[in-house]
């Protein structure tokens, strides 16, 4: 086992091995789902190097708004159903949703020569997805309240 902060976590295929089958196969799937969604999202929406990407700043905020959303419906609303946070957050949404390219996405703007497009990308997009991820859980705890 590898230390971690001074606690041990066993290695990444026994920690697998723990998982059923079936939560792999609902992450896998949703993850595909989510990917392809955000590939359209960007063929839809291109961005040259040093403008705004639209595409991932739009997958990065709703993806935080319905994150949230789900984190209240998976935890508080309905934690029994086993298979909603593996498929819908951690597959569909973890795949639509994409740091990396917002990542990439900044590097290619101070490239270009575009180092306040850079700085100002970096802060809407964290600022758009906590406040959307707020939202979607201000909003589903609401909904359910009303039910």
């Amino acid at each position: 086992m590898q230390p971690v902060s001074g606690t041990f976590r066993p290695p990444l295929r026994t920690a697998l091995r723990a998982v059923p089958a079936t939560a792999l196969a609902a992450v896998a799937a949703g993850g595909a789902i989510g990917s392809l969604a955000r590939y359209g999202l960007l063929v839809l929406l291109p961005a040259e190097p040093g403008e705004f990407d639209l595409a991932t700043f739009l997958a990065n905020t709703a993806g935080g708004l319905l994150i949230g959303a789900l984190m209240v419906l998976a935890t508080e609303i309905a934690p029994d159903r086993r298979h909603v946070r593996p498929f819908l957050g951690v597959g569909v949404l973890g795949g639509f949703t994409t740091f990396s390219t917002y990542i990439v996405d900044i590097g290619r703007a101070v490239d270009a020569g575009a180092q306040l497009l850079a700085v100002a990308y970096a802060f809407a997009t964290i600022a758009a997805a906590l406040t959307a991820a707020a939202a979607g859980m201000w909003a589903a705890r609401r909904i359910a309240r009303r039910r």
